[in-house]
């Protein structure tokens, strides 16, 4: 008879043992005020200016929602809080969480800092992947360009070659280091040539182990066939697929921008089609665990269970090579440490960078946190079911 898994994301003890009494009642207190939209739509718009006039406020930026949600302003930093989360299973995903600023030097000055972290990560076991964005190396107009398929003059082909060896470069290092590559998802109108480069990396050094994966959204109502196609394309062309499954991240902008221009929306019509989707894009993978390599990446609990599910019912190890689960860093610690708890390969992303420069990418987490329906509630509902039991 088959033995039961015995996993759940509602015990509280494990899903906060790394937390101290004071940061529980600090999460809390961030949740309770994340859980206000008009509050994140009021921050939204205050902390830039406030911060570009040079107003004293990194401080308490940094003291509350960058703590909770980013690993530090340097390598070094984030390296202490990889530490950390090590102790408890939990490996890192290092996100250098600057959202770039357009210019060939600062494009250029980009990619040693993703090398360097490719270096720290080798020499540290709970360090698998890294993460990058294809926009921090490249002008959006130039990839909308090539995505609408217009020609390009001999000026901007020599520019994406410069993109080109930018992410190579990244993907060499990853190669040679053993380092997992996670090639973040973009808006739909420029993610074509996003697409092209990983299929052309993972063809390259995808043929022994995944190194490189690529990213599907799921919310996107194509990206299931998208997915289906690209495991026929590596199994054709002799590569091992990397697939990192996300539910999404630019829907709001995505509907409005569909409306203005008068085109189909590439967005599911509802969550329960994004919910359907993604966990038939799960099931997909774990049924060819031998010909591809799956990153898990949701906060979504049915979709956690689903996946460590189909790995027990398979019989085959909880830590398997080709199978990782993750979360956002300050996020669903119930299902990041349990799943740990449980022997799981399961990290967090962790942005890093100055207070000023991650600032966007903290603003877009906030926004993002509360449009899901029910996300705060049940961080809260969690975060003071703990502080019951430990009595504080």
């Amino acid at each position: 008879m088959e033995k039961q898994l015995s996993l759940s994301f509602e015990n509280t003890a494990i899903a906060f043992e790394s937390k101290t009494d004071k940061a529980l009642k600090k999460a809390d207190f961030l949740f309770s005020s994340i859980g206000k939209p008009w509050l994140v739509k009021l921050g939204a718009t205050v902390t830039p200016v406030a911060l570009n006039m040079g107003l004293p406020i990194k401080g308490l930026i940094r003291n509350t929602i960058f703590s909770q949600f980013c690993g530090g302003e340097s390598l070094q930093e984030a390296a202490q809080t990889a530490t950390q989360l090590g102790k408890f299973h939990v490996g890192v995903v290092l996100d250098y969480g600057v959202e770039a600023m357009e210019g060939e030097e600062n494009y250029d000055h980009a990619v040693p800092e993703f090398i360097r972290a490719i270096e720290y990560a080798a020499g540290n076991h709970n360090i698998p992947f890294i993460a990058i964005k294809v926009t921090g190396f490249a002008r959006f107009s130039l990839l909308e360009k090539i995505h609408s398929g217009a020609a390009l003059t001999p000026e901007e082909v020599a520019e994406y070659g410069r993109v080109r060896n930018r992410i190579l470069s990244i993907a060499t290092a990853a190669a040679k280091h053993q380092i997992g590559l996670l090639i973040d998802a973009e808006e739909s109108w420029i993610q074509q040539p996003v697409d092209d480069l990983a299929d052309e990396l993972m063809a390259q050094f995808n043929r022994q182990q995944v190194i490189v994966y690529n990213t599907f959204q799921m919310y996107r109502h194509d990206r299931l066939a998208f997915l289906q196609k690209s495991f026929e394309k590596a199994q054709q062309q002799g590569y091992l697929l990397g697939a990192k499954l996300v539910r999404g991240a630019y829907m709001e902008k995505e509907r409005k921008r569909a409306e203005e221009m008068g085109y189909p929306s590439p967005i599911q019509p509802n969550k329960e089609a994004t919910d359907r989707d993604y966990d038939a894009a799960v099931r997909f993978c774990m049924e060819r665990l031998d010909k591809l390599a799956v990153f898990v990446g949701t906060h979504n609990e049915q979709s956690s269970m689903l996946a460590a599910s189909l790995l027990h019912q398979q019989e085959l190890p909880h830590d398997h090579s080709h199978v990782s689960f993750s979360q956002l860093l300050g996020m669903s610690d119930n299902i990041t440490f349990n799943l740990a708890h449980a022997g799981y390969h399961v990290s967090k992303y962790l942005p890093y960078g100055p207070v000023k420069d991650v600032m966007p990418y903290l603003l877009r987490r906030a926004q993002e946190n509360t449009s899901i329906s029910g996300q705060m509630g049940r961080e809260l509902g969690l975060i003071r079911r703990e502080r019951k039991r430990r009595g504080i």
